[in-house]
C-alpha cells in the first residue's frame, strides 16, 4: 500500500487517497479516494465506457465523412457533377456530424462490460473489426446518397430514353438542383439515423431508442434545422436547395432509413454467431 518502489514497478500501482503517504501517491497510477480496492471495479467499468464512446464517435465521424468523399468522388467519376455544393458538405459537418457524435460520448455504459476480456494494452483502437464496420456503412451512406443524386438528377425528370440513356444523359440545371437537394437531404438523415446504429454492437430495439437522451435531443436538433434549411424559402436560395415534391420526399426517407434496416440485420446475424460460439 504505501511501497513507493513496487507501486512505480508494478503495471498499474493503487494508492490509498486517505492512509496513503504522499510518496505513495505520487508513484502510483491510480489513487483510492476513499481507500476501497472494490472501488476499482467501478474505475474499470466506467474507464470501459469511455473508451468504447470515444471508439464510437470515430466510427460514426469516420463512416460519415468516408460516405461524403465516396459521395463526391464517384459522382465526379461517373458524371463529372459534384452532388454536393461547398455549403452542403460544410451544414452537414456542423450540424448533422458533430451534433449526434458528440451525444455518442454520453453514451450509458453497457451492461455486460465488465463480461468482456481486458484488451491488450498494444491493441490498435479499429480493433475487433471497428475499422471494417466504419468502411462498409460509409461506402453504404455514400452509395445512398449517389442514388438520390441519380434518380432526382435523371429519373424524376428523365433526361434521356431508357434506363441508360436518363442514367448517362446529360440533365438539365433544375433536374441537377433537385438531384443535389436529394443527396443533400439523403446524406444528411442517413447520417442522423446511423447514429442511433452505432450507440452498441447489440440491437437498437433491445438498448432502446430512449436510454440516451442525449442522442435523442442531438437527432431532434439536427433534424429541425435540416427541415428549416429544406422549407424556409430564403435559406433555399442560401444551400442551393429546391422544393421536393411528396414522391421526392418519399424516395429520400426510404433512402436514409436503409443504414438502420442493414446495419440492423448484420447484428442479428453476428448474435447468431457469438449464441452459437457460446453454446460451443
Amino acid at each position: 500500500v504505501n511501497d513507493a518502489p513496487a507501486l512505480k514497478a508494478a503495471d498499474i500501482g493503487c494508492a490509498m487517497g486517505i492512509t496513503g503517504t504522499d510518496v505513495a501517491k505520487g508513484a502510483a497510477d491510480m489513487t483510492l479516494t476513499d481507500d476501497n480496492f472494490a472501488t476499482i471495479v467501478t474505475a474499470v467499468r466506467e474507464g470501459r465506457g469511455i473508451y468504447d464512446n470515444i471508439r464510437k464517435s470515430v466510427q460514426f465521424l469516420l463512416s460519415c465523412n468516408l460516405g461524403e468523399i465516396l459521395t463526391v468522388f464517384l459522382a465526379m467519376l461517373l458524371w463529372r457533377e459534384s452532388p454536393l455544393m461547398p455549403v452542403q458538405l460544410l451544414w452537414i459537418n456542423l450540424v448533422t456530424d458533430s451534433l449526434p457524435a458528440l451525444a455518442l460520448g454520453m453514451e450509458p455504459v453497457e451492461k455486460d462490460v465488465m463480461r468482456r476480456k481486458p484488451r491488450a494494452k498494444t491493441e490498435s483502437l479499429f480493433a475487433h473489426g471497428m475499422g471494417i464496420r466504419a468502411g462498409f456503412q460509409g461506402m453504404l451512406i455514400g452509395l445512398l446518397a449517389l442514388i438520390a443524386y441519380a434518380i432526382g438528377s435523371r429519373f424524376l425528370h428523365p433526361a434521356g430514353d431508357g434506363f441508360w440513356g436518363c442514367l448517362f444523359a446529360t440533365p438539365t440545371h433544375s433536374n441537377i438542383v433537385l438531384g443535389e437537394t436529394m443527396a443533400f437531404a439523403v446524406l444528411a438523415l442517413s447520417q442522423l439515423v446511423h447514429a442511433f446504429n452505432v450507440r452498441s454492437y447489440h440491437s437498437l430495439f433491445r438498448v432502446g431508442f430512449h436510454t440516451n437522451l442525449y442522442m435523442v435531443g442531438a437527432f431532434l436538433a439536427s433534424l429541425i434545422l435540416m427541415l428549416v434549411v429544406l422549407f424556409v424559402p430564403v435559406l433555399q436560395n442560401v444551400f442551393d436547395v429546391t422544393q421536393m415534391n411528396v414522391s421526392a420526399w418519399g424516395i429520400v426517407v426510404g433512402l436514409a432509413l436503409v443504414p438502420l434496416v442493414v446495419v440492423e440485420i448484420a447484428k442479428g446475424i453476428q448474435a447468431l454467431i457469438r449464441r452459437r460460439k457460446t453454446d460451443a
